[in-house]
């Protein structure tokens, strides 16, 4: 189930699912170490006889967050129960604590007995093999561990702090459910410890609540490295009071989205709010040691016994890019940082990597079909990191923050660019596309590639190694007449999207059409206005078009990724966010008048329209009825939306710069 909510402080980030029922927990990384596995954690209430989990039908739910912050706001109406209850979640901003309060309405006209329940399906460093779950109480909480992983489960209600009862117990052995349904009837078993694969419910009883009457609780579980870790957060929030941990996150928040808030401000209101949910949704998926992370929806592994919770340097170096248009440049340069470690002494990026830095599970082949060697890698995503460092010293020109990745980084990785390359076009050696699919010499590829030399060529020159900097320029030129000579058909009067290259046997090109075509001139190698690009982003905006009343752009013609339809004169693939806003970009580029940015603006708007309730962007969506596909949110997703709102807004102020002008005022 698609996550509608993320919140987190870039060690320990939480996820609730569109049930509201909390899902992901991962600590001590974004997208490392998930003590939950992506099983359920409920949230329920026992009233009258009678319990409601929050995923029962009965409730009906309004999941968002609270304004330009990352607390939660939920409101959960229950008209069966005569209930309405109000959540607000924070994941402390420098603590490893959530935080949760709930305020529940009485909406009927008899006092009411009510009992409220946090159920953890705890999967402790995301194995379900030696847990642990006991009742401590001195502190009248719950503590679950394995290893140096602590967990401790406490709350307040009524006027006092510590559970009213809990029950622990073995899981998924013997086809046991879970404490969850010992819940069910009210009343919990209280065991003292149990070992194994385990969970634990808890429970705060002190709310008798008067007709139409209002009364609060407040739930935190504790996370640390040792029993005292947990102690002394526990004790501290005894002490400060739950509230106050949630009051001064809200207000850091709601002013880190105001970094830069004056560069929005002619935004119409709904899109610049729109703008910060955005930015902080994506930094709840960039770690505080800096990789950015895909997306911590676990639900794909389910069926695929993998995730998206990893760092590619394709779709993560294209996030810094965004940040630092909006100010973060702490948050990108901890990528750089982050990045040095990574690339191999050849000069290349790896498929991925974990969060905490090692190369990750790729299904990219050391071999082909003969056995022979060829290199398991994407290489866009060696050239993009490039391409982004040059954006950020543009932006900032602290040469003595780039200096030190000279060597390691910029040369090392530049020298591989200049030379992976097939000898008889010029362009970059064959390697996978960036929807990981085919090997080959794909256009994205190129314009990628291209970049990271133009901008490893800056760098040599700013540095005074000119023969380098040549060298490189050389390279990329080759490379651009390459794309020319090579990935331009003049039949159809449109770049193809890839080469397939097989030793000696002709270039075959594959006729395609797909929306990363459009790197070629994102990232600069030909200009918006050219007429080979003019020709083919018009064949990409008519036929990657879905024509259905949610519309949007596809990937490429016929995409089988979570096909939903067989129609692909209407629906030539699923609505993808990022492929739809790479266009609003391309409208962005060759825009020379006012008018020329209705379309990119009637894209942002699109997306607004498209995104959850809550704010969230899936990676794609169904073409009929709008339901999130494949994971979400998608970190790219929101950096792109990011990333394009800026350039709007800046072309709009040069071209009424240049109308001023022009007018004399």
């Amino acid at each position: 189930m698609p996550r509608s909510l993320s919140i987190g402080n870039g060690k320990l980030q939480v996820n609730f699912d569109m049930d509201y029922n909390l899902r992901d927990i991962f600590y001590h990384n974004v997208g490392q170490e998930n003590h939950t596995a992506g099983d359920m954690c409920r949230t329920g209430i026992w009233v009258d006889g009678r319990f409601y989990w929050m995923e029962h039908p009965a409730w009906k739910k309004d999941i968002r967050y609270v304004e330009d912050s990352l607390v939660t706001h939920v409101t959960a109406v229950n008209d069966e129960a005569q209930l309405t209850l109000v959540f607000h979640d924070v994941v402390d901003l420098d603590r490893d604590l959530l935080l949760r309060e709930v305020q529940i309405t009485n909406r009927s006209d008899a006092t009411r007995d009510l009992r409220f329940y946090f159920h953890y399906d705890l999967h402790i460093y995301g194995v379900r093999v030696g847990d642990t779950v006991y009742y401590d109480p001195d502190v009248r909480a719950l503590v679950a561990f394995k290893g140096r992983r602590y967990f401790l489960m406490n709350g307040a209600s009524g006027g006092k702090i510590g559970v009213d009862s809990w029950a622990i117990g073995v899981t998924e052995v013997g086809g046991r459910e879970g404490t969850w349904r010992d819940a069910e009837d009210g009343k919990l078993e209280q065991g003292a410890v149990a070992q194994g694969s385990v969970d634990a419910t808890l429970a705060f009883h002190g709310c008798a609540l008067p007709a139409h009457g209002t009364c609060g609780l407040y739930h935190w579980l504790a996370i640390g490295d040792s029993v005292s870790d947990v102690r002394s957060l526990d004790t501290l929030v005894r002490t400060r009071g739950p509230q106050s941990f949630t009051t001064r996150t809200r207000n850091f928040w709601q002013v880190w989205c105001k970094k830069d808030e004056e560069s929005v401000g002619e935004l119409p209101p709904a899109l610049e709010s729109f703008y910060k949910r955005s930015l902080l949704i994506l930094r709840t998926h960039v770690d505080n040691h800096g990789a950015i992370v895909a997306s911590t929806d676990w639900d794909v592994a389910a069926y695929a016994r993998d995730t998206y919770a990893y760092m590619w340097p394709r779709d993560a170096a294209l996030s810094p890019i965004a940040l630092d248009k909006a100010g973060y440049v702490t948050l990108t340069r901890r990528f750089f940082e982050y990045c040095i470690p990574l690339l191999t002494s050849d000069g290349y990026f790896m498929h991925k990597y974990t969060p905490a830095g090692e190369v990750a599970s790729s299904w990219l082949p050391w071999a082909d079909a003969q056995g022979k060697k060829q290199l398991p890698i994407q290489e866009d995503e060696t050239g993009l990191v490039l391409y982004a460092m040059w954006r950020h010293y543009q932006r900032y020109k602290d040469v003595d923050f780039v200096r030190p990745f000279y060597r390691p980084l910029i040369k090392t990785a530049g020298d591989f660019l200049a030379s992976y390359r097939d000898p008889r076009t010029g362009l970059p050696g064959p390697s996978y596309d960036l929807w990981e699919e085919r090997r080959g010499i794909h256009a994205w590829t190129v314009a990628s590639v291209w970049a990271g030399l133009q901008a490893a060529s800056r760098f040599a020159r700013m540095l005074s190694d000119q023969d380098l900097s040549d060298k490189y320029l050389r390279a990329a030129e080759e490379i651009r007449n390459g794309a020319i000579n090579y990935l331009f058909d003049r039949k159809r009067n449109c770049f193809v999207r890839s080469l397939k290259v097989e030793g000696d046997k002709p270039l075959e090109a594959d006729p395609i059409l797909d929306s990363s075509i459009l790197g070629l001139t994102l990232f600069g190698m030909f200009p918006a206005r050219d007429p080979m690009i003019v020709s083919t982003v018009e064949q990409i905006a008519d036929r990657l078009r879905v024509r259905t009343p949610v519309g949007g752009m596809a990937r490429y013609e016929n995409d089988y990724f979570h096909q939903v339809s067989k129609d692909t004169t209407n629906v030539p693939g699923n609505p993808w966010f990022i492929c739809t806003l790479w266009l609003a970009q391309y409208y962005i580029a060759r825009a020379e008048e006012m008018a020329d940015l209705d379309a990119a603006r009637q894209i942002l708007e699109w997306v607004q329209g498209c995104a959850l309730p809550s704010g969230v962007l899936a990676e794609q969506m169904n073409p009929y009825t709008r339901e999130p596909l494949s994971v979400s949110p998608l970190s790219w997703s929101h950096a792109e939306f990011v990333s394009t709102v800026l350039d709007y807004v800046a072309k709009t102020r040069l071209l009424r710069t240049r109308a001023r002008a022009h007018s004399g005022d």
